[in-house]
């Protein structure tokens, strides 16, 4: 169930309404998104890999602090199913995906800086499942970082989704642990696992969707 409760705005008036409306529309969470199971299966399936690689002091970008992350294309029957309903809820029916799903593993003492994702690397729409702990992303205005901001709180197993100007206009951050809390109360911090799911960069989609398939013979 998509919650508008989960989105807090600070500095309400400096907002216009057409902007708080392209907010609650394009960046959402639902919360309870998959169920205990579900993530223990998703949790048990990438953890053997995430085990073996150390976690990173620094991203290639310096966005991230303290994390570990790998990409996965093949999933087993059942946690494909979660991700083609993370799809379903979170693209377009006729989106052209990247086949291969994110996972970043974020470390109890780590954080995500401020950052918009590049064009090169993804399309209109970022949405991940947080598994193991809840925690706070902020947005924030590209040129208004101070006045424009908004926190996204993403509970232990739910799904969140940026798109429209959220992804493209505003930085999104993770809070690190001393900062984390909404609505003026904490929100304890654990080691987090997002299994992220992202479309194809503008100019590869036009390039595929041009693409005829080859005729059988």
């Amino acid at each position: 169930r998509v919650l508008s409760g989960l989105l807090r705005f600070h500095n309400k008036q400096a907002w216009t309404p057409e902007m708080i409306e392209q907010i609650t529309s394009d960046c959402r969470v639902t919360a309870d998104f998959v169920s205990e199971a579900e993530e223990t299966a998703l949790h048990e399936e990438v953890e053997g890999r995430l085990q073996k690689l150390p976690y990173e002091q620094s991203h290639w970008d310096e966005a991230i602090h303290l994390y570990r992350e790998r990409e996965q294309r093949t999933w087993t029957p059942a946690n494909e199913k979660v991700l083609a309903r993370v799809r379903a809820c979170s693209f377009p029916a006729d989106t052209a995906h990247l086949t291969y799903v994110h996972i970043l593993d974020l470390h109890a003492d780590g954080h995500i800086k401020p950052h918009i994702d590049s064009v090169r690397y993804c399309g209109d729409v970022i949405t991940g499942v947080s598994l193991l702990s809840s925690c706070v992303m902020r947005l924030r205005h590209e040129k208004a970082k101070d006045e424009l901001i908004v926190d996204m709180y993403l509970p232990r197993r739910s799904l969140y989704r940026l798109g429209g100007i959220g992804r493209y206009e505003f930085t999104h951050e993770v809070l690190g642990e001393t900062e984390s809390e909404f609505n003026c109360e904490r929100v304890s911090r654990g080691r987090r696992i997002s299994i992220i799911c992202r479309d194809l960069p503008k100019q590869q989609a036009k390039f595929f969707t041009k693409m005829q398939p080859i005729p059988e013979e």
